[in-house]
């Protein structure tokens, strides 16, 4: 699916691309029509939040300095955890210029790979961010700002988007070699 073509439909939770693999897919498809729903609550708390900033700011003339901060908590939550959601439709950017020219099987071939290759670095990404999220935890880390939020917050919003991307990345790559092995 082209960008122009994402952009021109609803975001639409309906039935992902392939047949459900069971008790698995069909539950990280129930937690993604939740957390999609929470993603979108957050992007409007933190368009509300800069939009109080801004009146505060320009007519009140009062600092709010953890409204920068609270947005970007509320953004990197909303994109991290809808990231699963997103690739269960295979709604991430494309490029098909080269996706036209592949035959089916080799176009097919394609994306298995890329789905591997694309758990293979979200796996990593989830087990550094985890780290992270345990090094913010143990170590008590706010951050620099006056306003001083504990990091374990985003970094726990980064780690379990990053989980839920990862499984869905694999049983993407397993609904496809399952296929492959029902076709021979």
């Amino acid at each position: 699916m082209t960008l122009k073509a994402l952009s021109a439909q609803p975001f639409d939770l309906g039935e992902p691309e392939a047949a459900p693999l069971g008790a698995a897919d069909r539950a990280l498809d129930a937690v993604n029509k939740v957390i999609v729903t929470l993603s979108s609550v957050a992007l409007v708390v933190a368009s509300f939040v800069l939009t109080y900033s801004v009146i505060v700011r320009y007519f009140l003339k009062i600092s709010t300095d953890w409204q920068d901060e609270m947005s970007v908590f509320l953004i990197v939550g909303a994109v991290f955890m809808s990231a699963a959601a997103i690739q269960a439709r295979r709604g991430h950017v494309a490029i098909e210029a080269i996706i036209s020219f592949l035959p089916p099987r080799l176009d097919s071939a394609r994306q298995l790979l890329v789905d591997a290759a694309s758990f293979a670095f979200c796996a990593y990404f989830a087990w550094k961010s985890f780290l992270l999220l345990l090094e913010a935890w143990v170590e008590g880390f706010h951050s620099g700002s006056t306003w001083g939020p504990p990091l374990w917050i985003p970094y726990s919003l980064m780690t379990a988007g990053m989980v839920l991307l990862s499984l869905q990345l694999l049983l993407q790559v397993v609904r496809e070699l399952r296929r492959r092995s029902r076709m021979r």
